[in-house]
């Protein structure tokens, strides 16, 4: 009997303060304030993204989170993704994951994705203006996987095959990520699991290309890194002056990535239900029109059908993202669509 297509979405553990961004962005600081000063750029831009039932939400709150997991669930998504940010033994945004695994609650399925890029002023992971970055120093590999062996071994943890499912975001950033992965598999199996799955997303920062010549078992796709879009920037009418950044077409995004056939290598589909970072970026944003319910559903329905009819035992969906506000990637609803976008996602997988 087949597998059903599990639906997994990015989550940002941001949306509370912490010390760090206080001194950064300024005291009490979280995404909510970029949020919340996102001003249009063109005729008819849907800006600011604004929440909707969750409202302005902190993370430190467990009934928020009993809520999110609750949306999730009722819509059919399978798991949440948490972005896991560790720097050589430092972490931040730490503290909703470990709640949720202390406390065991919700009792809603989870793995993490090892956020493995510099902090920087222009919230790009780059080398400029770098807040925190990463080391890679000798015993990193060996402190990391100590780090994170109690989470895979959470009950509620997504294995793949019986494995815990580790995802890392800048695989091709490690240094020597052969003997990393090397590390982090004989440790994994010391702990008593078969092995780990390893998947490198492909990021900004990862060209696409077989995961497997770095010790991975597979790839994720992650929209909208590494796409072909329509550039509509001229044919919008009323664009701000000033605006340096490009206008895309959600539709053309997505018909691109359904046109890409199957690679050589193992490699798990991604979908986004849109993209605008202008609270993050304004003048040089990149904000995709047409990123509306119906042709977001379109995609995943597309998606969820060339899964179900894949001969791979683990039919696997990722969706960037669950809560991304701050680059207007959101399943959470908002004022604008309310629900539409996890009903949509229902409609797609059921």
């Amino acid at each position: 009997m087949k597998a059903g297509v599990r639906l997994i979405a990015f989550y940002l553990p941001q949306y509370h303060p912490i010390p760090e961004n206080d001194r950064w962005w300024g005291a009490g600081f979280t995404e909510w304030r970029n949020v919340v000063n996102a001003r249009p750029n063109f005729a008819q831009h849907y800006q600011p993204h604004l929440p909707g039932e969750l409202g302005f939400y902190d993370l430190r709150v467990p009934e928020t989170r009993a809520q999110q997991a609750d949306l999730a669930a009722a819509h059919g998504i399978g798991a949440f993704c948490y972005y896991y940010y560790w720097f050589s033994g430092t972490r931040l945004l730490q503290r909703p994951l470990d709640e949720v695994a202390s406390s065991g609650a919700p009792d809603f399925p989870f793995c993490i994705c090892w956020a493995n890029e510099n902090w920087t002023r222009r919230w790009d992971g780059r080398d400029d203006e770098v807040l925190i970055g990463q080391g890679y120093c000798d015993d990193d590999a060996g402190r990391f996987i100590a780090d994170v062996l109690p989470l895979l071994a959470d009950r509620r943890y997504v294995r793949v095959r019986g494995r815990p499912l580790l995802l890392v975001y800048c695989a091709n950033a490690i240094p020597d990520a052969s003997r990393w992965t090397r590390i982090w598999r004989d440790a994994a199996q010391a702990a008593g699991h078969p092995d780990l799955f390893l998947a490198s997303v492909e990021s900004v920062h990862a060209q696409p290309g077989d995961p497997r010549a770095l010790g991975f078992d597979a790839a994720v796709e992650f929209p909208p890194h590494w796409t072909r879009s329509t550039v509509v920037t001229d044919a919008i009418a009323g664009v701000r002056a000033g605006f340096r950044g490009e206008i895309l077409d959600y539709v053309s995004c997505a018909k691109e990535m359904l046109a890409r056939p199957e690679p050589a290598y193992p490699l798990f589909r991604g979908i986004m239900p849109g993209w605008d970072n202008t609270p993050r970026g304004q003048d040089r944003s990149h904000v995709f029109v047409n990123a509306e319910p119906a042709n977001y559903g379109r995609w995943l329905s597309a998606l969820v059908e060339r899964a179900r009819a894949s001969r791979e035992s683990e039919r696997l969906i990722f969706v960037n993202a669950w809560n991304e506000w701050g680059e207007g990637c959101h399943l959470e609803p908002d004022a604008r669509y309310g629900r539409a976008f996890l009903e949509a996602t229902a409609r797609a997988l059921a």
